[in-house]
């Protein structure tokens, strides 16, 4: 895994701080359309579909609900397993992904 890191010029000299590397909406679409968008779609879902739109929906929200699946502390026989197979980065380029879209 690469590390980025932020090099700052001081009064005392340089210095090296490591950064976290920004979400990918490429890598979040990717996901998004082997895990999520079969049953909440892209955009939107079919009007009698019992799952939720997550397109436009609020970044935080997405990442805290998708972690809170992958640890069992929110329940749903469905999401619980999918998002046990998600990574930290998964969630946040998924959350990125969503959240950037607009509604139909």
């Amino acid at each position: 895994m690469k590390s980025l890191f932020l090099l700052t010029v001081t009064m005392t000299g340089l210095v090296f701080t490591p950064i976290t590397e920004a979400a990918s909406i490429y890598a979040g679409k990717a996901k998004a359309a082997a895990v999520c968008s079969q049953c909440h779609g892209v955009r939107s879902t079919s009007p009698d579909a019992p799952f939720p739109s997550l397109a436009g929906r609020d970044e935080e929200y997405i990442e805290k609900a998708l972690k809170q699946y992958r640890d069992k502390t929110r329940l749903s026989d469905i999401m619980n397993n999918i998002a046990a197979s998600l990574t930290d980065r998964d969630i946040n380029n998924i959350a990125s992904y969503y959240s950037r879209l607009k509604t139909e």
